[in-house]
């Protein structure tokens, strides 16, 4: 049986932005109110609630980009999955590279925040990627493969995990890998998926592909077979540079 994934647009604003930013969101509401795939933005922190206020009643959902495995307690400067729920979120970013190279975060961290956000009903977008180093020594899909095993939960559905593919030396660098080699890695991850969770979930959940992707670019990589959108750093923080974007995910998805 065939599974149609509904294509999903990922903006990650990363530690950029203040209210005044706010009108990009009314933008990109306007400009795509009748998409036909997911879009969501993960803005810092303090404009969590604000955000959410905004893109309610659009297609557009707010996300966060990291939260605490616990519920609440003695965190401080944390969040909890529960914070971010009521602040508006229903998806929150975990396992991002520049939170497992900056903050140290292992496998079994991203685990363990990844299931806090399913607990909550929040959709958790895992990532994973290599390093340069590992795949000029090609292990990339080794290194894919033991991320997959250690910071994916077993109760993971196509409803509440998403996963972006994020070669690390692509993000932020423009540079981006060849359209047969991020087809490998995205086939791959398909195939560990229907290894571990069956054939129902590996065909519903959905994966992006992330690292310098730009307007320029982004029609060949959704063109890519098993790529399902995109997780998109600096090109989604003004309207004028995603929004051509989502549209190349709108004509992908027919």
């Amino acid at each position: 049986m065939h599974i149609m994934r509904r294509k999903l647009a990922a903006g990650n604003w990363k530690m950029n932005g203040t209210h005044a930013d706010l009108g990009t969101l009314r933008t990109l509401a306007e400009t795509h109110d009748t998409s036909p795939v997911d879009i969501l933005i993960c803005p810092p922190a303090p404009l969590l609630d604000r955000a959410a206020q905004v893109v309610e009643g659009s297609p557009l959902t707010i996300g966060g980009q990291d939260c605490h495995p616990a519920a609440s307690g003695a965190h401080t400067g944390d969040i909890s999955v529960a914070m971010l729920a009521d602040a508006g979120a229903t998806a929150v970013i975990v396992g991002h590279s520049e939170r497992r190279t900056d903050h140290n975060e292992r496998n079994d961290d991203v685990r363990a925040k990844a299931n806090a956000a399913m607990a909550e009903g929040l959709m958790a977008v895992i990532c994973l990627g290599e390093s340069l180093a590992e795949r000029e020594a090609s292990n990339t899909l080794d290194i894919i493969a033991g991320q997959m095993s250690g910071s994916i939960p077993d109760l993971s559905t196509g409803e509440n995990l998403v996963i972006a593919y994020e070669p690390i030396w692509a993000i932020g660098t423009g540079k981006v890998p060849t359209t047969d080699q991020i087809g490998e890695v995205h086939g791959f991850i398909r195939t560990r998926l229907e290894r571990r969770f069956g054939a129902g979930v590996a065909r519903s959940v959905r994966v992006l592909y992330g690292g310098s992707v730009k307007p320029a670019n982004a029609a060949e990589i959704f063109a890519v077979p098993h790529v399902d959108g995109a997780l998109v750093g600096g090109a989604s923080l003004t309207a004028e540079d995603f929004s051509p974007i989502i549209a190349a995910l709108e004509a992908a998805a027919g």
